[in-house]
């Protein structure tokens, strides 16, 4: 019987190891994840430094409020203002440049607002809106969602939904990007999340190119000091792995039909 507690014990043991071997939880915006990228640098952080990463895919305003609540050991989003604001708080240890791409408008081939013709960002959406012409908006407090609305503010348009043209619909990429294809309608996506979107249907993307449209990501490890459950050795470990030339070689290397999706710029 004292062998069989032994064996079961030593059994129990090696079982809790490998519970415990090296993971973390990281939240992550729905383009980085729509974009596939994901798909390429998750096995490789596994092999590399023997991490599994459980990922959570969410808006960058929801990636955030899982890192202010403990909920995830670090965020991977692109919103900087919202970031500096959630390291100044402290639920941040620092915030970490680590690639990027470009926003674009979309909308449906045949440009009834003419924005293929706008010489900057402002002037694209002042053109949906003076054409009123629907206009699909992800409203979900992500990154995406927060450049959009900065951008609107610019021109001071009028967004009230009673006007019809603008259609907020409170989801992720692909699922706005399936609501504008149905509706044949206009929409900022991130490029990458573009690119890799099966239903285009009627759409093709209309404008890029404006400095407005940057699109920054960053990594930002939870700060252990709030939430001390959190797995700082394992960001580290990330964090080192993003920042390396084995992720440079890997995001820049990243194409769909050719096209480059983002940019390494780790410091």
């Amino acid at each position: 019987m004292m062998k069989r507690l032994i064996t079961f014990l030593g059994c129990f043991a090696a079982s809790a190891t490998m519970v415990s071997a090296d993971n973390m939880r990281m939240a992550v915006t729905t383009s980085f994840h729509n974009s596939g990228l994901s798909d390429s640098l998750l096995p490789a952080i596994e092999q590399d430094i023997g991490l599994k990463l459980d990922l959570l895919v969410v808006g960058t305003g929801q990636a955030i409020r899982l890192g202010k609540a403990g909920d995830v050991d670090a965020i991977l989003v692109h919103s900087r203002s919202a970031e500096e604001a959630f390291v100044a708080a402290g639920y941040g240890t620092h915030r970490r440049n680590i690639m990027y791409n470009d926003f674009v408008f979309v909308g449906p081939k045949s440009d009834p607002a003419g924005i293929a013709a706008a010489r900057t960002a402002q002037e694209a959406l002042r053109k949906i809106a003076d054409a009123e012409a629907v206009f699909v908006s992800r409203g979900d407090d992500s990154g995406t969602h927060n450049r959009e609305r900065s951008l609107w503010g610019a021109i001071a348009a009028n967004l009230d939904q009673k006007n019809g043209w603008y259609r907020s619909v409170g989801a992720g990429m692909g699922a706005a990007l399936n609501t504008a294809s149905g509706m044949n309608a206009y929409i900022m996506s991130d490029r990458a999340s573009w690119l890799n979107f099966g239903n285009k249907g009627g759409l093709a993307m209309l404008y890029a190119g404006d400095p407005a449209l940057f699109n920054q990501y960053a990594y930002l490890p939870v700060n252990p000091l709030l939430h001390r459950h959190v797995k700082t050795t394992q960001a580290k470990n990330l964090e080192a792995w993003l920042t390396s030339s084995r992720a440079k070689e890997l995001i820049n290397n990243y194409q769909i039909d050719g096209e480059k999706l983002f940019f390494f710029n780790a410091e």
